[in-house]
């Protein structure tokens, strides 16, 4: 089950909807080689709130376009449990968008692939992990008919 949450003051005719988000969470499980359905939920939220858990959670006191809780540790994760929980900031995601020359949807959808990857334990933080984790986020992006993320003048939030 994949629930979808919105904060409060979030218009939720501008966000993607629950299929949108679906699809995206099935294409990132797809490249990871998961053809199960899984559990998580993706809920979004303003740049007041994303800052806060920025910084209690990870120490940096600044908004931030998505954030990835898991729920699980590897190497072994259970589909039969949550994933965990990813949490966008929508007016964050406009403005990067805006500015990446993406609507807004288009960058979400690219964003929960990247937190979903991040819930199944990829990470980023040294070049071939990053590599591998990129290599799959353009498998992703290319199956749901969508930008590669990684060309062009790409800089988001990389330390998420």
């Amino acid at each position: 089950m994949i629930e979808v949450m919105l904060d409060t003051g979030i218009d939720v005719a501008q966000v993607p909807g629950d299929a949108t988000v679906r699809h995206a969470v099935a294409a990132a499980c797809m490249q990871a080689g998961i053809s199960r359905k899984v559990m998580l939920c993706v809920r979004f939220s303003d740049d007041q709130t994303i800052r806060e858990l920025n910084k209690q959670w990870r120490n940096k006191d600044k908004a931030t376009d998505v954030l990835s809780f898991p729920m699980q540790e590897g190497p072994e994760i259970s589909l039969e449990e949550s994933l965990g929980d990813i949490i966008l900031s929508w007016p964050f995601v406009v403005r990067e968008a805006e500015r990446l020359g993406l609507s807004p949807q288009q960058h979400a959808q690219h964003l929960i692939v990247h937190g979903v990857l991040h819930l199944l334990g990829f990470v980023h933080g040294e070049d071939m992990d990053a590599e591998r984790m990129q290599a799959l986020e353009r498998k992703a992006m290319k199956q749901l008919g969508l930008h590669d993320p990684y060309e062009g003048d790409y800089n988001g939030d990389d330390d998420v």
